[in-house]
C-alpha cells in the first residue's frame, strides 16, 4: 500500500515537469519558416537555388543544384576579406556568386532567403546578383 502511494506521487511528479513550456528561441523561429519555405522551392539543373545565410560577422552565398546535390558556386564576405557586413559588403558578395554562376553556365535561379527577412543584407544580396547578370 506504502509502495503504491509512493509509486503514484512519484508519477504525478513526473507528469508536472512534462508541463513546463520550452522555451523558445529566434533560431528555431528562422528554422520553422526556414522549413515552410523549402518545402515550395527546389533547385533543377536548368534553375538552380541560391542559398544565403547570414551571421552576425559574415554573409554566406550557394548556387546548389538539388537534384544532383552540388553545389555550382559560392562566395561570402570573409573571402572577400572584408572587415564589416554591410549593405555594401553584402551587395559584393551577390555580384561575386553570379560572376562564378554565369561562368559555370548559370543565368536563372531560383532564391532561397533561408528564412530571414528579405531586407537589409539579404534585399542587398539579391540586388548584387542581379546586377551580377542572374535572373530570379
Amino acid at each position: 500500500m506504502l509502495v503504491n502511494m509512493f509509486a503514484e506521487k512519484l508519477v504525478r511528479l513526473l507528469l508536472n515537469k512534462k508541463r513546463v513550456m520550452p522555451i523558445k528561441l529566434k533560431t528555431s523561429r528562422r528554422e520553422r519558416i526556414k522549413m515552410g519555405i523549402r518545402k515550395n522551392l527546389e533547385g533543377t539543373s536548368q534553375r538552380p537555388r541560391l542559398s544565403v545565410f547570414r551571421s552576425n560577422k559574415a554573409i554566406y552565398a550557394q548556387i546548389i543544384d538539388d537534384s544532383k546535390g552540388h553545389t555550382i558556386a559560392s562566395a561570402s564576405s570573409a573571402e572577400l576579406e572584408k572587415a564589416k557586413l554591410n549593405r555594401e559588403t553584402s551587395k559584393s558578395v551577390g555580384k561575386k556568386v553570379a560572376e562564378k554562376a554565369v561562368a559555370s553556365g548559370v543565368s536563372e535561379i531560383v532564391f532561397d532567403r533561408n528564412g530571414y527577412l528579405y531586407h537589409g543584407n539579404v534585399k542587398a544580396l539579391a540586388e548584387g546578383a542581379r546586377e551580377g547578370g542572374l535572373k530570379f
